[in-house]
């Protein structure tokens, strides 16, 4: 990783995939990565650790499965929002939208548990920036 500051409006106008994070930065053993969403991902967990979001421009809704039924969180810009660990999610963006997230370097995009992965999602541990 670079030792300059990162804008993270240049990073994410360096792509157009969505659903596919870049790494714009590590802090410890985590990436700090940023992502374009739109329309909805597919349901997963993470087993081992939560999942840290940020929006950064749009809207970004995070459906949750837990003990006390299924409820949906909605984010608008600049609100952040932790999924604890194990807790089944599936975000939604019903516009296009920009958001960061904090996770432990390594961690895939859709989890450990989740549906099948249809072909426009990219089951990534995130791209370096620039790739």
């Amino acid at each position: 990783m670079d030792s300059e500051p990162v804008a993270l409006e240049r990073a994410l106008a360096s792509f157009d995939a969505l659903w596919s994070p870049r790494i714009v930065t590590r802090v410890n053993d985590y990436d700090v990565r940023v992502a374009k969403v739109e329309g909805e991902h597919l349901w997963h967990a993470h087993d081992d650790t939560d999942e840290f979001f940020l929006v950064i421009e749009g809207e970004l809704h995070i459906s949750l499965r837990e003990p006390a039924g299924e409820r949906t969180v909605r984010l608008p810009r600049g609100a952040a929002f932790t999924v604890p660990r194990g807790t089944e999610h599936k975000p939604y963006a019903p516009v296009p939208t920009a958001i960061l997230l904090f996770e432990p370097t390594g961690t895939p995009s859709v989890g450990d548990r989740h549906e099948e992965v249809p072909d426009h999602v990219d089951a990534t541990t995130g791209h370096e920036l620039g790739s």
